[in-house]
């Protein structure tokens, strides 16, 4: 039997062998930025999934665009020495793994923070920042209002993010993915919710996404063509006076035309008091918008509560996307991949070490299924 979820299929000058991607989830393990040993634990055992792609979290290109203090950081060299550790670690058991970092910068969302301590945003005596934005607009009313970029500002953060990719590319990754989503700092200047600017950066379609192009620009000419460039960018932001998905197949459009490989289509986290429709496969007709709107010219990815490998192979063969990415269904099960496979009718890729786990190998698969 064949699936589309697992034919081959290559995204930029990188041949996957299937069409899975573990998007990045943000661990909040860090200190001072650096790999810490939970990401030894939790990369290489994503790493054993079964996925064509694993993407890591959200990673600052400065240190005051983490979400957390406790995010990890590309924006220095102790860093990428770090990653780069990591990476020929895993290599040494996972040498056919494909991996990606999410370059980000979190805007006024920055220096809250953990989750599970409520994600508040910190004081300067607990650990917290100012923060910038396009314009002061706070993104919660109980938070400071943070500081307006200027022109220096922002030529800052651009050329933060070209050293982060840099630094990706000496640490040995595969793929880089630019974030413009989840109100952070490049999805604020997209969105009219938040963008309030009146100069080259502010008001029309065209100055709001202004930065996200130069950005994408810039890493298109230090990131290797052989390699992947991705975007994830915002789908809507679920309110009539926000980003729209037209707003976002027309973005889509220009990341095309500057030669991103694919483009990851999320939404929401914009402001606090909109309702986002969440279920499962909520944002698969945002990315199907944008399919539809590059064509052949990129790949588009789907993510979004894809919790099973029906729910998965039915979004790619119906053409609403090409790749699909899978967050917690993968934290909930580290060989999401391996039983995709198994139940989609397709042998499973098991590591060496783990083939006695597959049916074939192993009677109680059929029981543990039952």
């Amino acid at each position: 039997m064949s699936a589309k979820l697992f034919e081959p299929v290559t995204i930029g000058g990188i041949r996957l062998p299937n069409r899975i991607t573990i998007s990045p989830m943000c661990q909040y393990a860090s200190r001072d930025g650096l790999v810490a040993p939970w990401h030894q634990q939790h990369v290489g055992s994503l790493a054993l999934g079964g996925a064509g792609l694993l993407v890591m979290e959200a990673s600052a290109v400065l240190p005051e665009g983490r979400i957390t203090p406790a995010d990890l950081g590309i924006w220095n060299s102790d860093q990428e020495a770090a990653l780069a550790r990591l990476l020929r670690d895993i290599r040494t058991y996972a040498p056919e793994q494909r991996f990606g970092i999410q370059l980000a910068h979190a805007g006024r969302k920055a220096g809250s923070d953990v989750p599970w301590r409520g994600g508040a945003q910190l004081r300067p005596d607990q650990g917290g920042w100012t923060t910038v934005a396009p314009s002061p607009i706070p993104f919660d009313p109980k938070h400071q209002p943070p500081t307006e970029l200027d022109q220096a500002g922002i030529q800052r953060i651009r050329e933060a993010f070209v050293l982060a990719a840099r630094r990706a590319l000496c640490a040995g990754f595969d793929a880089i993915e630019l974030h413009a989503a989840h109100g952070y700092l490049l999805h604020s200047f997209c969105s009219p919710l938040s963008n309030q600017r009146q100069d080259a950066y502010g008001g029309s379609f065209a100055n709001r996404i202004r930065l996200v192009l130069e950005i994408a620009s810039a890493l298109r000419l230090v990131w290797p063509r052989d390699k992947i460039l991705g975007a994830r960018i915002t789908g809507s932001d679920w309110h009539e006076d926000g980003f729209t998905p037209e707003d976002a197949a027309r973005l889509g459009q220009e990341l095309a035309a500057i030669g991103v490989d694919y483009i990851t289509v999320s939404s929401g986290a914009i402001r606090p008091d909109i309702r986002v429709p969440v279920g499962p496969g909520y944002q698969v007709p945002l990315a199907a918008k944008v399919k539809q709107a590059v064509g052949d010219s990129t790949a588009v990815q789907a993510v979004g509560m894809l919790v099973t490998p029906e729910q998965a192979e039915q979004v790619l063969a119906e053409g609403k996307a090409d790749l699909v990415a899978v967050a917690r269904a993968y934290l909930d099960n580290l060989r999401w991949g391996q039983h995709a496979a198994d139940a989609l009718g397709v042998p499973p890729a098991w590591h060496v070490r783990h083939e006695r786990a597959g049916a074939r190998l192993w009677p109680g698969a059929e029981l543990k299924r039952g």
